[in-house]
């Protein structure tokens, strides 16, 4: 898996390829929008859906928690995307295999489910949470920070890339602002918002499994 080292707001990160975002100094796994069960509400509701998607969000979940070995893992909002099916299951068990590892939520607008649900999949949840000098909530329009830098999630952000001609890409990325970052969504079933960066911004690319810094 392949990231890139990266010392912001006076603490070192780690971008990675698999969409995940690593903390060094606490210890923490970060991502955002995985959406799990969306694929399950699409297809009760007549849409064909491949059903394998969720088992693959967490097979890829899963590779960037070995290889990083975080303490806990903060998902930035919208970690399932609707009520209770049987994707929320699938977690449950996935979730076993790293029992002593903590999770904390940022309530994102699809998290919709009974608070006891989230206390038997053993996730702590948050409106906002604040960590030194970074404040996490799932859409920076909400945050009230108090001077803090802003980490968030909520509208999956993408660049559009040109090649040669007029041809195009639209590729998923990290995007970090003078006030607020926004991480990429990490579910393979989503959509894309095209962010139009300052000069000056950092901004990591995801491509091929592979990430880059554009600028």
């Amino acid at each position: 898996m392949e990231d890139i080292s990266f010392h912001f707001r006076e603490q070192h990160w780690r971008v990675s390829s698999g969409k995940g975002l690593y903390w060094e100094e606490e210890r923490a796994l970060i991502v955002s929008d995985l959406h799990l069960g969306k694929s399950a509400h699409f297809r009760k509701a007549g849409i064909a859906i491949p059903a394998n998607i969720v088992q693959e969000d967490l097979f890829c979940l899963q590779k960037l928690v070995v290889h990083y070995n975080p303490q806990k893992v903060i998902i930035v909002g919208d970690m399932f995307h609707s009520s209770v099916n049987n994707e929320v299951q699938y977690f449950k068990i996935w979730r076993r295999q790293f029992s002593q590892l903590q999770f904390d939520l940022i309530t994102g607008n699809h998290d919709i489910m009974d608070e006891q649900v989230y206390d038997e999949l053993e996730i702590c949840r948050y409106d906002s949470l604040t960590l030194g000098n970074i404040h996490f909530v799932h859409d920076a329009a909400d945050a009230d920070a108090a001077g803090k830098y802003v980490l968030s999630g909520h509208i999956h952000p993408g660049v559009r890339m040109f090649g040669y001609g007029r041809q195009s890409m639209r590729l998923a990325c990290f995007y970090f602002g003078r006030e607020y970052a926004v991480l990429p969504a990490f579910s393979h079933f989503t959509g894309m918002y095209m962010v139009d960066p300052q000069p000056g911004d950092p901004v990591f690319v995801l491509a091929d499994k592979k990430v880059f810094k554009m600028q």
